[in-house]
């Protein structure tokens, strides 16, 4: 089992806290079929570049990029995150910094993160590998987009965010609407066109997402189209309870 990257220095009150669903995507990016596609896959050829969206305390891309040396059979991939949330992107700065430090002999180089949502910064096919824990909850709807007001908050030093700040804060991380799917859609659209020819995607998906037909969806994208599950946390009445779906072609 490869170290956690510590997160002792993150702040729970507007930042997802690191949970089952983190620990599931750490155990399925390190196991050992994993290892091995992402060696094949990447090992030779230009320098990959992984993106994770929503990183929160940045403690999965963290550890991807800390351990790059043994999950790509090189150090050399380029790593970086995106979240709407300007908490959540100083959170995985500082966590990727520490991890880094600690691993110098397997680790990656971290380019960042960025303030955005979802892959709006993202220029077509640029991303190599792309990992997303997404707001999977069902919820009745869901949050509104952040206007300017709630950028001020995320950002500044001064301003210190309400309890109300926090809870909205929060609820952009786990609140997905309708089927706790409404996010992940928007994301499944983007997928084909920010994904490099060699790209692929880890997923992560709850029961109520409805993860079969999830997959079935991504092979309708045309023949090349790849989805299988490959990490799980065990099931419940019969269903797995999350699931990290690849997604490759």
């Amino acid at each position: 089992m490869l170290p956690t990257p510590d997160t002792s220095h993150v702040s729970y009150e507007r930042i997802y806290e690191p949970a089952e669903d983190s620990f599931l995507l750490l155990d399925t990016l390190s196991s050992e079929s994993e290892k091995t596609f992402l060696t094949n896959r990447f090992r030779d050829g230009p320098t990959p570049h992984v993106i994770e969206l929503g990183p929160g305390s940045g403690v999965v891309i963290s550890f991807v990029n800390a351990h790059a040396g043994l999950l790509f059979g090189t150090p050399a991939i380029l790593s970086s995150a995106i979240d709407v949330n300007g908490h959540a992107c100083f959170a995985t700065a500082a966590t990727a910094r520490k991890a880094a430090a600690e691993h110098k002999a397997t680790a990656g180089t971290f380019l960042g993160p960025i303030q955005g949502n979802l892959s709006a910064p993202l220029r077509a096919g640029s991303v190599d590998v792309l990992i997303f824990n997404p707001p999977y909850v069902p919820t009745p709807e869901l949050p509104r987009q952040p206007g300017q007001e709630d950028h001020e908050v995320m950002v500044s030093k001064e301003k210190k965010p309400t309890f109300d700040d926090d809870s909205y804060l929060l609820s952009l991380s786990y609140a997905g609407g309708r089927d706790g799917m409404e996010t992940t859609d928007r994301f499944l659209e983007e997928l084909p066109h920010v994904l490099s020819p060699r790209g692929c995607c880890y997923l992560l998906l709850c029961a109520q997402n409805k993860p079969e037909e999830v997959k079935e969806r991504i092979r309708g994208y045309g023949s090349a189209w790849k989805a299988e599950t490959v990490g799980s946390s065990g099931k419940t009445a019969g269903w797995e309870k999350l699931q990290v779906v690849r997604i490759w072609r």
